[in-house]
């Protein structure tokens, strides 16, 4: 199954509900989530900077990926949000060998 990392920032509404009722949000909610649509957590984790928390879940397809993310949206507790499909090393080595294959026929507008 595709790995996707989903990265989410909480709005200030949500901070103050999480700081008076303190848990592992990210964690409970990315298990969930992802065992709705037949997947795994593979890790939650809160993070500084432009997002407050990170999900990376193994689903089976992007059409699951992308149940989790409007879901989780559409809920209100988080303000914007990404999702980023994951490759092993051994992925990307084959779309590295592929491209030879597009190279052959793009040319860029001059």
């Amino acid at each position: 199954m595709p790995l996707y990392m989903y990265q989410g920032a909480y709005t200030a509404e949500s901070w103050a509900a999480q700081l008076k009722h303190p848990e592992n949000r990210a964690e409970k909610i990315g298990k969930a989530a992802s065992e709705a649509v037949g997947g795994k957590l593979i890790g939650s984790y809160y993070c500084f900077g432009d997002y407050d928390l990170m999900l990376i879940v193994d689903v089976p397809n992007h059409e699951a990926m992308t149940a989790i993310a409007l879901a989780i949206m559409a809920g209100g507790a988080v303000k914007s949000a990404q999702t980023t499909i994951l490759m092993s090393g051994a992925e990307a080595v084959a779309g590295m060998k592929k491209s030879a294959d597009v190279a052959k026929i793009y040319k860029p507008a001059k």
